[in-house]
């Protein structure tokens, strides 16, 4: 027994025979002293006893000393003693001496050593010895067959001499080893280089060896040829993006009806209100910026549809934003009730103070129209829709919960165990591809979330997104200034070929003080730029013959310190190469504050770096 401080308060004759002392000699004392150093070194008597009075027990192996000196391999547990009040007395202690044990466990592991070096005749398997340092010691015939050496070759080399020249540059080989020291094993699958110098894709094994005394001696290291594997891997991997993008497509279309409707409905108010000011030139000046004002708001809105379309359509990695869910699912909202039609009703349960979340906004977009799509095949003579999100604490931590509610048949359990398959649909051929909860499913886990579904016959179904909140501010656009003022005779070389969209950009130039050269292609445009120094040159990037792109690098050989101003009305990470982007883009539609602000950056970035 010890008391609460850890002091030895009986001692049995069991205690007597293993450890060496009697009772007169150790009552009294720490039962730290039965420690080897290190242990007492490392306060583990301490941390015993702080788990005892914790958990109510602590139980180990480990090295302890008897009174000669001598170490034994002990099996200890501690127990505490309390009182009925819950105060701590004190701890029962049981100690058992395994060294037999341990022996006969540690020769059951040198026999499976043994066992292993004796597989030279495998050949799938490259199975060999390392030393602490990584040389290797021994080699079976699987290596050769796999790495291309004999044992003469590679006996005492390291085995960094497989890793390719990257790998060891980051110091990879040595990581390993330290992994497997400290973790107990090393596994990761890589590129390895054979003896002729081609690559192969290697699972790689590495497990650290100690002696009886518990010294570590060396490495076990086992790898296996996966290249047809990865290879099978990869033509999957194409074959489900192709798919997905195929899938994609087909939900645009099912975009397309509800969207035209719209782009009808807003060219009827563009087209009436610029005929009904055509006719009538004397219209009182308040009437006509009513007008003005309508037209202005519907080409706002659909630039906003075209700007949905072109995201939809885009192939590219999740791009996280801070978003408020409820706000973004607010402004969609319009455009799915176009999609689903006048039989569907939809309906918004949206919670007002909502979490903020950092998730792709275009992948939302594909995922809720996909949940909505596959609601409304769900329903084929109509019904309601509710889309709804809330707060919501899990195990996991808080987040946000996006909910696609129906009230269609629902799915049967032996379907709803699959809906998330990749390719797994019910629907007839041509209807469906089996895409579209994969595709929900896979982007709740890569914005670090989780998706579920519930449904019940006759009632409907239920499909759930969970995403973790962010705790970092909203993204906010921020208005433009229209107070901007540009340099004054500002000298821009406009270069389009559309002429009505050039005459547009003239007036804008125009209107910020600039003095305007026009081109209608780039070949053009480098003829003029050779007769008349401008400060800016403007230019699409879509254009016949010479893109806006090539022509602007030609301007940056040519000219170095000229800045470059592109527009396109397509999304630039999609259209613009990557070594490209770094010419700034200007989205189309733009108006007059956004195009001042874009070059009064770009000048004065310009001015900053001379």
């Amino acid at each position: 027994m010890l008391d609460p401080e850890g002091r030895i308060v009986t001692w049995n004759s069991g205690a007597a025979r293993f450890k060496g002392y009697v009772a007169p000699e150790i009552v009294g004392e720490h039962f730290s002293r039965f420690f080897s150093p290190e242990d007492q070194a490392s306060r583990l008597p301490a941390r015993a006893l702080a788990t005892a009075a914790r958990e109510g027990r602590f139980e180990a192996e480990g090295w302890r000393i008897r009174k000669d000196g001598s170490r034994f391999w002990a099996h200890a547990i501690l127990d505490a003693i309390r009182s009925e009040d819950g105060t701590l007395l004190g701890f029962a202690k049981i100690t058992r001496d395994i060294t037999e044990k341990r022996r006969l466990e540690q020769a059951t592991y040198e026999s499976a050593l043994q066992l292993k070096l004796l597989v030279q005749g495998v050949r799938d398997y490259a199975i060999y010895m390392l030393d602490t340092d990584g040389r290797i010691t021994s080699w079976n015939s699987g290596a050769q067959a796999i790495k291309g050496y004999t044992e003469s070759e590679v006996l005492g080399q390291h085995f960094s001499l497989f890793y390719t020249p990257a790998d060891r540059a980051r110091d990879a080989p040595d990581i390993a080893l330290r992994t497997a020291l400290a973790e107990g094993k090393f596994e990761a699958e890589a590129q390895r280089v054979r003896k002729d110098g081609s690559l192969f894709w290697a699972h790689v094994l590495i497990d650290p060896i100690y002696d009886e005394a518990g010294a570590h001696v060396g490495f076990a290291k086992i790898t296996r040829d996966v290249s047809e594997k990865k290879q099978a891997e990869e033509e999957l991997r194409r074959t489900q993006e192709a798919l997905l993008q195929s899938q994609k497509l087909q939900a645009l279309g099912e975009l397309a009806g509800g969207i035209a409707h719209d782009f009808n409905n807003l060219m009827t108010v563009m087209h009436g209100s610029a005929d009904f000011m055509l006719k009538q030139p004397d219209m009182p000046s308040e009437k006509r910026t009513r007008y003005l004002n309508v037209m202005l708001e519907t080409a706002e809105r659909a630039t906003s549809l075209t700007s949905q379309l072109l995201a939809f359509a885009r192939r590219q990695p999740l791009e996280p934003e801070v978003i408020d869910l409820s706000v973004r699912l607010d402004a969609l909202s319009e455009m799915l009730q176009r999609t689903l039609g006048s039989q569907y009703e939809l309906r918004l349960d949206l919670t007002p103070a909502l979490w903020p979340v950092e998730i792709d906004p275009t992948g939302l977009e594909a995922a809720l129209l996909n949940a909505v799509l596959n609601a409304r095949d769900a329903m084929p003579e109509g019904g309601r829709i509710t889309i709804a999100t809330h707060n919501a604490r899990r195990t996991e931590g808080d987040g946000v919960l996006l909910s696609v509610e129906d009230t269609g048949e629902g799915i049967p359990p032996e379907t709803l165990k699959r809906v998330f398959e990749p390719f797994f649909t019910t629907k007839p051929t041509g209807k469906g591809t089996g895409l579209g909860l994969s595709q929900i499913h896979g982007y709740a886990v890569q914005s670090g979330g989780a998706a579920r579904i519930d449904s019940e016959l006759g009632k409907g179904t239920r499909v759930e997104l969970w995403i973790p909140r962010t705790f970092k501010p909203l993204q906010r656009e921020t208005a433009p200034d229209t107070q901007i003022s540009l340099p004054a005779a500002l000298r821009v070389l406009l270069v389009e070929d559309s002429e009505h969209v050039r005459y547009f950009a003239h007036q804008l130039l125009d209107d910020l003080g600039c003095t305007v050269l026009e081109a209608a292609g780039g070949q053009e445009a480098l003829e003029l730029l050779r007769e008349n120094p401008v400060d800016l040159v403007f230019s699409d990037i879509v254009m016949p013959g010479m893109s806006g792109l090539e022509l602007a690098s030609a301007v940056r050989e040519t000219y170095a310190n000229l800045p470059v101003l592109l527009a396109s009305g397509y999304s630039s990470k999609q259209f613009i190469p990557r070594d490209e982007r770094e010419f700034p883009i200007l989205r189309k539609p733009y108006k007059l504050e956004t195009l001042a602000a874009s070059i009064n950056e770009l000048v004065h970035r310009a001015e900053s770096d001379e």
